[in-house]
């Protein structure tokens, strides 16, 4: 089935009296928290979903207890909803379970119980698969993922900031949540974890401001990946090690600090790419940052050579890799990066 919108998926929901088989599939958290929890309030009424609402995981075997819930009448309700979180686990299973597991679900998916609202949750699926052609097939998909397009994505990410804000009762400015979306790269799991911690720093009351979050956010990444840049265009290997040794004290995640980096860099590309004659302005439409950040990524990019980018690029990649594969100590992995590219 195409993949359709979270407003359309609830329009669906609200006239129609059966249950449709949904897949949100995609990396964002916070998104997916964001459509289960709208799919909740438009299926279940508020005091059956004590009872009403189930949850399983197939990363933890639970798919046919799933399954034999969704084809179980719900008591003193309506609808049902059955969620299946970690779906994207059935494709690493042994061959044979494997099959039973994808034949089960697609037993379930040809012929769906109408009182039951099936939610299947993934980041992501290997579309070669024959569960993710089953799944994208037979169920509705809804995409939780932002834009693409770096400057829709910024706004897109700035918006919702503002809808966490009023979650927490609170309010952000426009300025401060575009501020916020470019120091979390668009990254909507970390904005509400910072909108949390600014909505208590700014007061009962009282709106964000950009000044909260550099005074806040800015403060607890003070060796941002800008100031690497420098480091990174004259070779300081010493300084280097000090703004690793600084960042991973401050509790930063080594797969975040790699992703970091490697859009930096990736940044620092496209800027070596723009024309001299270049505004600032211009340049972050086209590079989907702030003008300020822009101006930073043109004046770095100028420092280095395009060929110590890429080699840095393709080092952050392996180092990425490495990570992923949790075969060694992620410290390690990043002093082994920063010597690399530091050479």
């Amino acid at each position: 089935m195409p993949t359709i919108s979270g407003e359309s998926l609830i329009a669906r929901l609200t006239k129609s009296k059966a249950g449709p088989s949904l897949l949100l599939l995609g990396k964002d958290v916070y998104l997916r928290d964001v459509f289960r929890e709208r799919v909740i309030e438009t299926s279940i009424d508020p005091a059956a979903r004590g009872w009403a609402v189930s949850r399983f995981s197939a990363d933890e075997g639970e798919l046919r207890q799933a399954l034999a819930q969704a084809r179980t009448v719900p008591m003193l309700a309506r609808r049902q909803i059955v969620i299946v979180t970690q779906v994207e686990a059935l494709e690493h299973m042994a061959e044979k379970r494997r099959e039973a597991e994808t034949q089960d679900l697609a037993g379930y998916l040809s012929d769906p119980a109408p009182f039951t609202v099936l939610i299947l949750e993934a980041g992501e699926l290997d579309q070669r698969t024959k569960l993710a052609k089953l799944l994208l097939e037979k169920a509705l998909v809804v995409a939780a993922e932002l834009p693409e397009d770096p400057h829709e994505r910024a706004r897109t990410a700035a918006m919702l900031a503002g809808q966490m804000a009023r979650e927490r009762n609170s309010a952000i400015e426009d300025e401060a949540a575009d501020e916020l979306a470019d120091l979390c790269n668009c990254d909507l799991g970390a904005i509400r974890g910072e909108i949390e911690k600014l909505a208590t720093y700014a007061g009962a009351g009282q709106p964000i401001r950009r000044e909260d979050v550099e005074a806040l956010v800015v403060s607890e990444k003070k060796y941002s990946v800008w100031e690497l840049a420098e480091v990174l265009a004259t070779r300081q290997r010493a300084r280097a090690f000090h703004f690793l040794a600084n960042v991973l004290q401050q509790g930063e995640a080594a797969p975040a600090l790699i992703g970091a980096m490697a859009w930096m860099y990736r940044k620092l590309i496209e800027a070596q790419q723009l024309s001299p004659n270049t505004s600032s302005y211009q340049a972050a439409g086209r590079l989907g940052m702030r003008a300020a950040t822009a101006e930073l990524a043109i004046r770095h990019a100028k420092k280095i050579p395009r060929r110590q980018l890429v080699e840095g690029l393709r080092a952050l990649y392996d180092a990425d890799s490495r990570l992923k594969a949790g075969s060694t100590n992620d410290r390690a992995v990043m002093e082994f990066v920063v010597a690399r590219i530091t050479v």
